[in-house]
């Protein structure tokens, strides 16, 4: 086991681990690490975490320090160049007549690079416009093509469901969701109910996913033959999240309701199902 403590660059970005070193860090405390960018500033969300050593990719970064005022005050004026430096290149994006549309800008806590956003439909040719930024702001440049639930995550929004979208808010990583979930879950499949501000599905279609995939291994098919106390029937109709069956008699044309347990009792669904 190797204790890390966990940072985080941004509000709901991606958690990286570094060595605590000596130093006596904890939750929330600012601190100032290397990573693959040069010098940054993140926010420990994680304190003196025990983790397996196949867990991580060894040898780890240590923390340079903990974040003074000093240090503060620097992140606050990076921010305020930031702004500045989205006002010269939106303009600068005019002027060349680019296809592509800026995000948001960022420079590093060391001041080596700053990193502009953007979204397009297609490949861009940014070199002048890389040359111009580089020309006026004395310092590295980088432009970083991102995507839609990319653009989402870092401008925020309110999502169909009156909160704040989960991806700017708490979700660190984003994970795959398909229109199968959609379907298992009896959801409308109309485009416009089950994407987000994003346009693409929603994420959290894969929040129940697990326990629907559970649920579909337990109870009978649609349309199977089962056997019930009132006689044979047919599985019509299944509430999921509540392990309801649906079934009709055909003989007495009535319509029965049986939890996932009683079908279990009288032996219409092998015990083994829910295991």
């Amino acid at each position: 086991m190797v204790e890390v403590v966990g940072v985080r660059f941004k509000k709901a970005g991606k958690i990286y681990y570094f060595d605590p070193d000596t130093f006596p860090i904890t939750q929330d405390d600012y601190v100032i690490v290397e990573t693959v960018r040069g010098i940054e500033f993140g926010k420990v969300v994680l304190a003196h975490k025990q983790v397996d050593e196949e867990d991580i990719v060894l040898p780890l970064k240590k923390v340079i320090r903990i974040a003074d005022d000093k240090d503060k005050l620097s992140v606050a004026e990076n921010k305020k160049n930031a702004e500045e430096a989205y006002t010269v290149c939106s303009h600068k994006i005019k002027e060349h007549k680019l296809e592509m549309n800026l995000v948001d800008v960022e420079y590093t806590f060391d001041r080596n690079k700053v990193i502009f956003y953007f979204t397009a439909d297609g490949r861009v040719d940014f070199r002048q416009l890389v040359k111009d930024l580089a020309a006026v702001f004395k310092t590295r440049i980088e432009l970083r093509q991102i995507g839609v639930r990319d653009e989402a995550k870092m401008l925020g929004g309110i999502g169909p469901c009156g909160r704040m979208l989960c991806c700017s808010t708490f979700l660190g990583d984003f994970e795959p969701v398909s229109i199968k979930m959609a379907k298992d879950q009896s959801l409308s499949l109309n485009p416009a109910k089950i994407s987000g501000l994003c346009g693409r599905l929603m994420c959290c279609l894969k929040y129940e996913n697990d326990d629907y995939e559970t649920a579909k291994q337990e109870l009978p098919d649609i349309g199977e033959k089962i056997h019930t106390p009132q006689g044979a029937g047919r599985v019509v109709g299944l509430n999921i999240l509540e392990r309801i069956v649906q079934i009709e008699l055909p003989e007495k044309e009535r319509m029965l309701e049986y939890t996932l347990d009683e079908l279990i009792q009288e032996g219409a669904v092998p015990t083994q199902a829910t295991e």
